[in-house]
Formats: structure tokens, C-alpha cells, sequence
């Protein structure tokens, strides 16, 4: 029955997953195309070692409240905040970037 239920789930779903990517961009209230996420990725990919992704500089108050509590209460966004926490870490910093 889960296999069954996984199946169904469109292309770019993660296990564990309730939200695609984009959709948390939308959550954020951010452009939430494929050029518009890679943009940003690489424009605030220079997020300091050891700063937790709500603590970072470029969030609104509302959408660091939003991050940390689905941090801390392990909401169905907390994988999603995971990976965009480990793509801005890991993406290629851009020219002329903070």
C-alpha cells in the first residue's frame, strides 16, 4: 500500500517530502520558478559556517519565524528547509556576492 501511495506522487517528489521546492519558495512568498530559485540560491549562497537558515540575514521576520518553527517543530516543511539549508551551503558563490 505505501509503494502504491508513492507512485502516485508527481516527478521531483522526495520521501519524506510533502512540498516540492517551489512550494516553499511560495510558502517564503518568493519567486517560485526554476530560474527564480536558482537565482537566489546562488545569490545568498555565501550563508555563513555554522548559521542556521532562519538566522540569515536576508529573511524577512516572517519567514524566519516560519523557517525556525518548522525547524523546531519538525513540520511537513522540515525537509524542505533542510535541503534549502544544504543548497545554499553547497552552491557556488556568486560574483560580487556578501
Amino acid at each position: 500500500m505505501y509503494a502504491t501511495a508513492q507512485s502516485a506522487h508527481p516527478p521531483g517528489f522526495t520521501m519524506g517530502c510533502m512540498h516540492h521546492f517551489h512550494q516553499l519558495f511560495a510558502q517564503l512568498g518568493l519567486p517560485n520558478h526554476p530560474e527564480e530559485i536558482q537565482r537566489f540560491i546562488t545569490l545568498h549562497s555565501a550563508m555563513a559556517e555554522g548559521m542556521r537558515l532562519p538566522d540569515a540575514p536576508y529573511w524577512t521576520a516572517s519567514q524566519a519565524a516560519f523557517l525556525r518553527e518548522s525547524l523546531t517543530q519538525d513540520s511537513d516543511w522540515s525537509d524542505m528547509v533542510d535541503q534549502l539549508s544544504l543548497a545554499l551551503r553547497l552552491a557556488p558563490v556568486a560574483e560580487g556576492a556578501p
